[in-house]
């Protein structure tokens, strides 16, 4: 497994990218405890079994929205921004490439015809009320 690139300023995370490569041989939880999406690779040995469960109704507290992109086709460019709009870094993704947004803003620059899967927290509050261009 390829390691966790931060994204930081002023010693906070505004994003990880986990890049494309062999998945790790046991569970591996990328993210750390204290983020806000907790983001791994659940590893399971042919006949096993995920034991039947629910998810407990915990009430968290989240400010903001974090999201996870996964480029399933294709190469872009993301620039991450800091709190006050400032680029803070400019990374090449590509392929099986996993960008994890957890603060600040970011926008992209598509290189090649692209697919991204968007994963964020929810519910939807619709007709962009939950973002700020600029």
């Amino acid at each position: 497994m390829n390691a966790l690139e931060s994204v930081t300023l002023d010693g906070d995370v505004l994003a990880y990218i986990l890049r494309n490569g062999p998945a790790p041989e046991q569970t591996t939880y990328v993210t750390p405890d204290e983020c806000n999406l907790q983001v791994g690779y659940v590893v399971y040995q042919a006949g096993s079994e995920i034991p039947r469960h629910m998810h407990l109704p915990v009430e968290r507290h989240v400010i903001g929205t974090a999201e996870v992109l996964l480029v399933q086709r294709g190469r872009c460019e993301v620039d991450v921004f800091g709190p006050a709009r400032q680029l803070v870094a400019t990374c090449k993704l590509q392929t099986g490439d996993l960008l994890i947004a957890v603060g600040g803003g970011h926008g992209f620059r598509v290189l090649e015809d692209t697919v991204l899967l968007e994963i964020k927290q929810g519910p939807y509050p619709g007709g962009g009320a939950d973002k700020e261009r600029f």
